[in-house]
């Protein structure tokens, strides 16, 4: 059964999972009645981060314009544009054994795409969640459900798998930010075209 999270809490990936490595991320979410008349176009990432809390280069941003890490640790598995029917709406693929050595932590993140120009925000998204699942049986691990407690954001760090002491743990963050993906890649210094 899976652990269901609260903000800010933190639980453990693979102490009740030995031998764990092969994980799916999954990213899922609903459009509200207030629909400006626009499809919604969520995309999830990953930021690969250094102790630092920022890259330490550029593929370490992994989201629907580069879809696999030079490592082949994560793997993004494309874009959904539509966020149409039910369950995860955009996957990203995590083998923990073959995470770098100098990466601490990797967020996962959902940003509106289009946002402003289309005058959409998270406040318009309803039953945003993410869960973590175990590939190779399928058993769900944790889930996070992001609640709506937002109103004007465009861009939300839903959590972070990260090493401590020989351990993976998920930190379960959803915090927003105003500026979509640029305010997210400045944040984790992510260059931005």
């Amino acid at each position: 059964m899976p652990i269901n999270l609260q903000k800010g809490q933190k639980v453990s990936l693979t102490k009740g999972n030995p031998g764990l490595n092969h994980v799916v991320i999954g990213l899922g979410w609903d459009i509200n009645q207030y629909d400006t008349g626009g499809d919604f176009d969520l995309d999830a990432a990953a930021y690969l981060l250094t102790d630092t809390g920022r890259v330490s280069r550029q593929e370490d941003f992994v989201f629907y314009g580069n879809l696999t890490h030079p490592s082949g640790a994560i793997q993004h598995m494309g874009d959904n544009t539509t966020g149409a029917g039910e369950g995860d709406d955009e996957q990203i693929k995590m083998n923990l054994s073959l995470m770098p050595d100098h990466i601490a932590r990797i967020a996962f993140t959902a940003t509106i795409y289009d946002a402003e120009s289309r005058r959409q925000n998270f406040g318009q998204i309803n039953n945003a969640f993410i869960r973590i699942y175990n590939e190779t049986n399928g058993e769900e691990l944790l889930r996070y459900d992001l609640g709506e407690d937002f109103s004007i954001e465009t861009a939300v760090v839903f959590g972070e798998i990260y090493k401590n002491n020989g351990e993976w743990k998920f930190n379960a963050i959803g915090s927003g930010y105003q500026g979509g993906l640029a305010a997210l890649c400045a944040n984790y210094g992510v260059e931005v075209e």
